[in-house]
């Protein structure tokens, strides 16, 4: 029996918080990938510091453990009570992740890597992306009135030319599209309702680039301008904030079914409640970065700052300003107390790169330890790099 087997059959006997010591960067998307694999049916959440860090844990793990199934969940890359919405590619991979997890099983093996920001984030229902899903294939037939309507139903912008997630463009038979989660945008050759070809295509160039045996088109906005939610937001909205004004686009733009920049800051609005990613995975364990829970610390005070400069502003805006009214931030992120609500009950694994203390009972070793990073020979122009890391790599043999 493995170590990872050991630890993999102790939490599911008991699952509890855990220290996993000796798992520094780079060892620990292996040690995370056997606890995932050694769990067999367990999905499981793996939270990262940031972005960057998401990508190279991503890339480990791939190497560690290329038969495992990871799916990446970003968090917005804009600032909290921002005035401007998420990059189109950040939404698609996002949404792309979520009406996955929506259909996949409870049971089904996979990784999902997320970050810290993202996590205390609230996302869309799952119930959102039921039935929001549309398959296209060579030789099926869909009318394009119908198709347009799937765009419009499920945030696709149209523009004369597509180079961005999310966008579509119709010039008579040919319809091309950038969906949710796509390498790149997708063009379809139409004969009447039967669809002949799928071809993808560079957005720089315009040229093709390949086939497409099928097409998987999903929504490309995590605010979907149904009858429902325009509806729901002009009630909430006034509920909230009070009459409004013409000094209020954001609400007048909703309100007549037009997108507005920004308004995906007012997501509680939309919908009847918000979920959590943990929502997306009941039951599945999920483990830490080193230092993950103060990345998570610093995140709510600045979400804290962000909201209190923007209550400063509202009450006193400049004259011909754009006016903001902001949500509290317990609409919007998850506070301390529903944070350990939502992990208690499940595998928690917090990953140390240090050595285990004696003093611990229920610790778990996985055996790594940090190499030397060489900033003093690095920094020192009479020392020769290769030769330091020569000498100590001869010396821990």
């Amino acid at each position: 029996m493995t170590q990872f087997d050991r630890l993999a059959r102790s939490l599911a006997e008991r699952p509890r918080p855990v220290t996993v010591f000796g798992a520094p960067e780079g060892y620990d998307a292996a040690v995370i990938g056997g606890i995932v694999a050694e769990a067999h049916t367990l999905p499981w959440l793996h939270v990262c510091r940031d972005d960057g860090r998401m990508a190279r844990f991503a890339a480990a793990l791939a190497f560690f453990h290329p038969a495992l199934d990871a799916l990446t969940f970003p968090a917005w890359d804009c600032l909290p009570y921002d005035r401007v919405s998420p990059n189109g590619e950040i939404l698609s991979r996002r949404i792309d992740t979520l009406t996955r997890l929506a259909s996949a099983g409870a049971d089904t093996p996979l990784v999902v890597l997320t970050t810290v920001n993202a996590l205390v984030q609230r996302v869309p229902p799952r119930r959102l992306f039921s039935g929001r899903v549309l398959t296209l294939r060579p030789t099926g037939r869909i009318g394009l009135d119908r198709l347009q309507s799937f765009f419009r139903n499920n945030g696709y912008i149209r523009t004369d030319t597509v180079r961005e997630p999310g966008e579509f463009a119709v010039r008579g038979g040919i319809v091309d599209l950038y969906p949710a989660g796509a390498a790149q945008p997708l063009r379809l050759d139409f004969f009447g309702d039967a669809l002949e070809s799928i071809r993808s295509f560079d957005p720089l160039t315009q040229r093709s680039t390949g086939s497409e045996s099928e097409v998987v088109l999903r929504p490309v906005s995590e605010v979907l301008l149904d009858d429902d939610a325009i509806r729901r937001f002009r009630q909430r909205y006034r509920e909230e904030f009070g009459a409004t004004g013409t000094d209020d686009p954001l609400y007048e733009s909703v309100s007549a079914g037009r997108r507005y920049v920004g308004m995906e800051h007012w997501l509680p609005l939309y919908y009847e409640r918000l979920e959590t990613l943990f929502d997306y995975l009941p039951g599945a364990g999920i483990s830490f970065d080193h230092q993950a829970d103060q990345v998570r610390s610093h995140r709510l005070d600045a979400i804290a700052d962000f909201y209190g400069a923007r209550r400063n502003v509202t009450t006193s805006a400049r004259a011909g300003s754009p006016v903001y009214r902001p949500l509290k931030p317990g609409q919007l992120y998850l506070d301390d107390a529903e944070w350990r609500k939502t992990l208690h009950g499940r595998p928690v694994v917090q990953v140390s790169p240090f050595a285990a203390p004696e003093t611990d009972d229920d610790r778990f070793d996985a055996g790594a330890r940090p190499a030397r990073n060489f900033n003093i020979e690095r920094a020192d122009p009479k020392v020769v790099l290769f030769e330091a890391v020569r000498d100590y790599l001869e010396a821990e043999r």
